[in-house]
């Protein structure tokens, strides 16, 4: 993995937490019941987000994949109304 720039590392933090709380507060897809944020990787150019994530009962990964990834662009909306930045970054759900 290459290394990241500080100012990526810090939206990557940001990124993480306010995605933590939507998918706690907002998302009310039931296939996204226990997922837990483990980390995100940011481009260089804050504009694509890779973001790492864990379930309770692994069985259920594949269904949690499917549903952030179809919340993927209001997950995207809710995160460009919290954080200031040029543009909301892509994101792209991976199972840790």
């Amino acid at each position: 993995m290459a290394r990241r720039s500080g100012r990526a590392r810090k939206v990557g933090d940001q990124v993480q937490r306010e995605l933590s709380e939507i998918l706690a507060r907002d998302l009310r897809d039931p296939r996204v019941g226990m997922v837990t944020l483990t980390g995100v990787d940011m481009s260089p150019d804050c504009t694509h987000a890779v973001i790492h994530f864990t379930c309770l009962d692994a069985s259920r990964a594949e269904a949690a994949t499917e549903g952030l990834a179809r919340a993927s662009g209001f997950l995207r909306t809710q995160l460009a109304q919290r954080i200031k930045l040029y543009s909301a970054p892509t994101l792209r759900f991976v199972y840790d």
